[in-house]
């Protein structure tokens, strides 16, 4: 090759942004997550698949117990990216003024099983039974409350019992055990109650709720200042998300959702693996929408929050970059 055509390839190879990336060392990044679902599969297949590596991050995906634990790490700097939905312990810190900020938005509608009894039939049936969550304010909170809200149902007023259990697998073993008469849980979950007799009460995708259901959050301060950690972050998730729905590609994100959800069976991924293809949003912008009525329903009784506006929690100058460029 004539070396003035060397040159060219050269240029063209380092001037593609995972060139660039690849030729210097990778930023250690921490990703909190708190939901066990495959809604957080993307994260998996991410760092599985070494799209994270790929993009110059050498990422560490890290499961947090509750809400107010990714927000603790990530306003001390020990974390950089929290990935969850909309809740009670994210809009809280930010209304209590941390400078965190949805940088993008993954799923932008309500998602997941309300899984229950067989011997409740209508959401009606629900009024004075057991509802398991895994915190209050958390995000199996915010799903309960806004399908409740959807189906003309108050806790209160009907005598619905809300019980503090644990993550989706502790909820799925507390339902089986008759400790609680229902709960939401993600698809692959939901499937697998589903076989044991168990009865889906709704497929919440199906009622067209609004909601911020799974966001990249990160602070501002931090985007300031590392815009280009932001950025490749970003940029790997829009690539997950493409991988994730090529048929080619189902044997390794349904290994990855297995390993991430602590499955004993590949196989159990199944259902989880099919809902990944046509759960997230190729263009990542966070839900205007979805986090309006986030706010209504916690602004109820919290005056701080009641006060936030959208334009408050969100930060999307990286995905109009990335749109701009024709990434998605």
């Amino acid at each position: 090759m004539a070396p003035a055509m060397v040159l060219l390839a050269l240029f063209l190879w380092l001037s593609h942004p995972a060139a660039l990336y690849a030729a210097s060392a990778p930023y250690k990044a921490v990703f909190t997550f708190g939901g066990l679902s495959e809604r957080s599969g993307v994260l998996f297949v991410a760092k599985d698949a070494g799209i994270f590596q790929k993009h110059g991050l050498d990422a560490q995906i890290v499961n947090v117990r509750s809400g107010p634990i990714g927000m603790a790490a990530i306003a001390s700097g020990e974390t950089q990216f929290h990935v969850g939905s909309a809740t009670g312990a994210s809009i809280g810190a930010m209304a209590g003024g941390l400078d965190l900020v949805f940088i993008a938005g993954l799923i932008n509608k309500l998602d997941g099983a309300f899984v229950v009894a067989p011997s409740i039939r209508t959401p009606s049936d629900l009024k004075g039974k057991r509802i398991g969550l895994q915190s209050i304010g958390g995000g199996i909170w915010m799903f309960t409350m806004l399908a409740l809200e959807h189906w003309g149902l108050s806790p209160e007023r009907d005598n619905i019992q809300l019980r503090v259990i644990g993550d989706q697998s502790v909820l799925a073993q507390a339902v089986a055990s008759d400790i609680i008469d229902g709960a939401y849980l993600g698809y692959t979950f939901g499937a697998q109650m589903e076989r044991q007799g168990f009865r889906i009460l709704a497929d919440l995708a199906k009622l067209g709720i609004p909601y911020q259901g799974l966001g990249v959050m990160a602070r501002r301060s931090f985007v300031d200042r590392s815009p280009d950690v932001a950025e490749r972050a970003l940029r790997a998730l829009v690539e997950t998300i493409a991988f994730i729905n090529k048929p080619d590609n189902k044997a390794a994100v349904t290994k990855s959702l297995a390993r991430g959800l602590r499955l004993q069976k590949v196989e159990d991924a199944a259902a989880g693996y099919e809902m990944m293809k046509i759960l997230y949003d190729r263009r990542i912008y966070a839900s205007p929408d979805g986090l309006r009525n986030v706010l209504r329903l916690l602004g109820k009784s919290n005056e701080s929050i009641r006060r936030l506006k959208v334009e408050d929690v969100v930060d999307d100058r990286i995905v109009r970059k990335l749109e701009k460029e024709g990434l998605f």
